[in-house]
């Protein structure tokens, strides 16, 4: 068979590399090149174990471009298996069939970004939910990058959706970790710092255990990718820090109110910090009008503040 004993030959040759302590770049690139372009099938890649050599001369080589492109090949293999164990049957490979089979699912039409408190509940899978939510997952198209920043980020966003372990009905985590990326990318147009520190805080937030109801939003396609990229800390915030945060602006209003209005004075309250008397007070009805007011006291000496109910 011609195709095998191309892809024997090619292996050889990615061994004998692997056994030398330096590697030249350029026969390296041109060796994968040249599996790449080859028609692939899965009976070959099963019988010559193709994908373990590639694989493990990827982690032998440092050169940055010679890693990219081993890691496209590899991506490639792995769509191509995972669409042939979902289809129960073997079809051909090749790198263009894959784009636009990639193309074809990410530019699936998408619905309207939901409300917070939408993308808060995760919907009910019962029947025929999951193809629908997956059709909502995204309307962008995903670039096959291989720029070793945007892979690496893919890579912290996939791993941040799969934690904890994916449940039925969930859209796959590498396909939503792309979107998410590649809205990001598109909105900066570089990889630079703010591009960074966009995807470090969808990752942090993503992981957080006591925000379960973010990461499920995603997975279930309630909070498209899209929309993803661009969310505010506040709308990623879980129920209870938004509690904490409404607790804590309310309480800066009425420290601000009292500071500007014109206060008692008396010498009955007396300063923790300085030790003084001089103090003005204000009573705010903080609470329900069936409990008592809230008494805020300024030290007209040093400026420190407090309240007492």
């Amino acid at each position: 068979m011609p195709l095998e004993e191309d892809v024997v030959r090619i292996k050889k040759k990615l061994e004998k590399m692997m056994s030398k302590e330096t590697t030249d770049a350029a026969v390296a690139l041109d060796m994968l090149n040249q599996l790449r372009k080859l028609p692939m099938n899965l009976q070959v890649l099963t019988k010559t174990k193709i994908g373990v050599t590639v694989n493990q001369f990827r982690k032998s080589v440092k050169e940055d471009e010679v890693v990219n492109l081993a890691k496209s090949i590899i991506k490639g293999w792995k769509k191509f298996l995972s669409n042939d164990n979902n289809k129960g049957s073997s079809s051909s490979l090749n790198p263009s069939a894959q784009e636009e089979d990639s193309n074809s699912k990410d530019s699936m039409p998408a619905s309207e970004p939901p409300t917070p408190a939408e993308s808060s509940t995760p919907p009910d899978l019962s029947s025929d939910a999951a193809p629908r939510l997956r059709r909502m997952s995204s309307s962008a198209e995903v670039d096959d990058t291989s720029d070793p920043v945007r892979i690496k980020c893919r890579e912290l966003l996939t791993k941040a959706l799969q934690t904890p372990p994916e449940k039925e009905g969930c859209a796959p985590a590498c396909e939503l970790a792309a979107g998410i990326e590649q809205s990001i990318y598109n909105e900066f147009k570089n990889t630079e710092m703010k591009y960074k520190t966009r995807v470090r805080s969808r990752v942090a937030n993503l992981r957080d255990s006591k925000n379960p109801k973010l990461r499920e939003g995603v997975m279930y396609g309630f909070i498209p990718p899209e929309r993803m990229a661009s969310m505010t800390s506040e709308e990623m915030a879980s129920d209870d820090l938004k509690k904490l945060r409404e607790k804590f602006t309310k309480e800066a209003i009425n420290d601000h109110q009292m500071a500007q209005q014109g206060g008692t004075e008396t010498d009955f309250f007396k300063c923790g910090r300085c030790g003084k008397r001089r103090c003005q007070y204000n009573q705010v009805q903080t609470r329900s009008a069936d409990e008592p007011m809230t008494t805020f006291v300024l030290c007209v000496s040093c400026g420190n503040r407090w309240k007492f109910c």
